[in-house]
């Protein structure tokens, strides 16, 4: 047994009053879910830089009708594919000259161009002006993925609430029917659909939606079930809320991490999507541009002019990585357990 020791009283010396320390003190900053999550997204570099990326193209392409340095659908036979060329450069590719026989020649003086007119990104097989297009096929690709996603929010979101709100012989019904719409694979739907409906702006978006919605509504399902078990929602139901009321005060705020979560993914798979219909002839119709039938006309030329098919491939690529990147960033951010 250990002996007692005996502190002599002049051990310890009392801190006056004006040096106690306050240990209940929150030292960080109080913050909202928003502003924690946004906190997080600041850190994550990638991701941050993803998005401004994405903003400049929605910028860029949204300012398409008055920064485009020609009409996008406005053919000159006199100029076709021509290479690009931007004045004062002089690296091969950039400066208005073409591979012919192992040499190259100035492709812009072959055809009588005159010295004040130049095409920064070329022309294609019609003499149209490769960047405006490319600028009017991206503002046509995101358009198509913005109403696509917006129906597929309405329909996937009301659909999942009131599946996994409702329950029951309701929910059983409603998620066999989801079932069904899965068994059949999305492309037969958009297929059928363009074929009734032609290749349009609002039928493309439509075909997607109808057949994509059902991943949201799964999700959805899924919180509702989780949420409405909670002491706040009981207590709502207690106090005689309706469930509209219910739904768009406590749980849609609740999902809103997995709403727009579920949506950053889904605008590139959109956006892919469309890109492939109109690759393949079955989307947009010329002469209306979209990066898919850009990919698709520059493809038949690919052996002798690549450029007019990397570009608007290079520019549909930095869309979809720059959306996935900053879909990762923001769940990691909308995440309380992520690590930072």
């Amino acid at each position: 047994m250990a002996e007692n020791v005996n502190v002599p009283n002049d051990a310890f010396q009392p801190l006056g009053q004006e040096e106690h320390l306050d240990n209940e003190k929150i030292a960080a900053p109080s913050l909202t879910f928003t502003q924690d999550a946004w906190r997080r997204l600041k850190k994550n570099k990638i991701a941050l830089i993803s998005m401004w990326i994405l903003v400049a193209i929605f910028a860029i392409s949204l300012a398409g009708p008055v920064i485009s340095p020609h009409q996008p659908n406005n053919a000159q036979p006199a100029y076709t594919n021509l290479p690009p060329k931007i004045p004062g450069v002089h690296i091969p590719g950039l400066d208005g000259t073409k591979s012919v026989d192992g040499g190259r020649v100035d492709a812009y003086e072959q055809q009588h161009v005159p010295a004040n007119k130049y095409w920064i990104l070329g022309t294609d097989y019609l003499g149209r002006d490769l960047l405006s297009r490319i600028i009017a096929g991206t503002r046509v690709s995101l358009m198509v993925a913005l109403i696509a996603t917006l129906m597929d929010l309405t329909i996937g979101v009301g659909y999942g609430l009131t599946s996994g709100w409702r329950g029951g012989r309701t929910d059983m019904i409603m998620q066999r029917i989801i079932e069904i719409l899965s068994s059949v694979p999305n492309l037969v739907y958009m297929i059928l659909l363009l074929v009734v409906m032609k290749g349009s702006l609002l039928s493309i978006s439509l075909a997607i939606a109808i057949s994509g919605w059902t991943t949201m509504a799964r999700l959805i399902r899924a919180e509702a079930l989780t949420l409405k078990s909670q002491e706040y929602i009981l207590s709502a139901r207690t106090l005689g809320e309706s469930s509209w009321k219910i739904a768009w005060k406590h749980l849609i705020p609740n999902m809103s991490s997995v709403i727009i979560i579920q949506t950053m993914f889904t605008i590139p798979s959109v956006i892919f999507f469309e890109a492939f219909l109109s690759y393949i002839g079955i989307g947009i119709q010329p002469p209306t541009a979209s990066l898919g039938t850009l990919i698709s006309d520059g493809q038949k030329n690919f052996q002798f002019l690549p450029f007019q098919m990397w570009y608007p491939a290079i520019v549909l690529m930095i869309i979809l990585i720059c959306f996935n990147l900053f879909a990762d960033g923001l769940r990691d951010a909308f995440d309380p357990r992520s690590r930072e």
